[in-house]
Parts: structure tokens; sequence; C-alpha cells
């Protein structure tokens, strides 16, 4: 899947990639500021999550539960400095829990990403459009 699209855009593009039935471990790839917490936002009421969501770059996770009780954990890697502090964490059970897990900055855990996953990358374009692939 390939969209290009504005941020006013963002829910139709969570409705979208919802629509594409993604692996459950979603990996979000770009730069700062391109958008990856605020996608994520729309892909977690879209998943029926009623309560506030916000991005987890201090505490690292953070868990939200949907409307018929799913649960949707939302990684921040970015502050880690070696792999070994989100095993240190549990992130490896957070992985393989069989519950949605949408990562930003998992190129700091590559080697602990289990091989099921789809992979969004956003693109901020000249025009202030974003580009987003979804494998």
């Amino acid at each position: 899947m390939n969209i290009v699209f504005s941020l006013d855009q963002i829910q139709e593009v969570a409705k979208q990639i919802i629509a594409q039935n993604p692996k459950k471990i979603i990996l979000f790839n770009g730069e700062m500021g391109v958008g990856k917490t605020t996608l994520i936002k729309q892909l977690c009421k879209i998943l029926g999550v009623e309560e506030a969501t916000s991005s987890p770059t201090f505490s690292l996770v953070n868990e939200y539960y949907t409307s018929d009780n799913q649960i949707v954990y939302h990684f921040d890697f970015y502050r880690l400095n070696k792999e070994t502090e989100a095993l240190d964490m549990g992130a490896d059970d957070y992985l393989y829990s069989g519950n949605w897990c949408f990562i930003e900055w998992s190129e700091k855990i590559a080697s602990l990403i289990p091989e099921e996953h789809s992979l969004v990358t956003i693109e901020l374009l000249e025009n202030g459009k974003r580009e987003l692939k979804l494998i």
C-alpha cells in the first residue's frame, strides 16, 4: 500500500491501514516530526481505544485497552541506548503477547523484532504532504 496524504486526512489513512489487515506488530519508520505518533493515535481510535493516547517517549511503552478489551501497546524506543534496556523492561514479552504492538524507533531493537510484522514508512514530501508505505 502506498498513499500520499496531508495530516488532515490521517484518520482515513488509519482506516485504510487497518483495512489492509496488517500483522499485529507494526513498525513505524520515519524522521522525527513526520507524524508517526499522530498516526498511531488514530490507529488506536480506529481499534476502539477510548482513552487519551500519548507518546511513551519517557516510559518506553503505553498500554491501552479497546472497547472490546483488546490490548494495544505503543512503544517509543527513541531514548534507548542499548538493546538490552528493552530486554530489561520485558519487551520480548510484549512482542510475543499476540496483542497489537505499535513500535516507533524499532531500529534500536532490531534483533528483538519478530519475523511476523508489518512496516509503515512515512516520509515528508516537499509540498508538506506525507508519503506512507505499508509493507
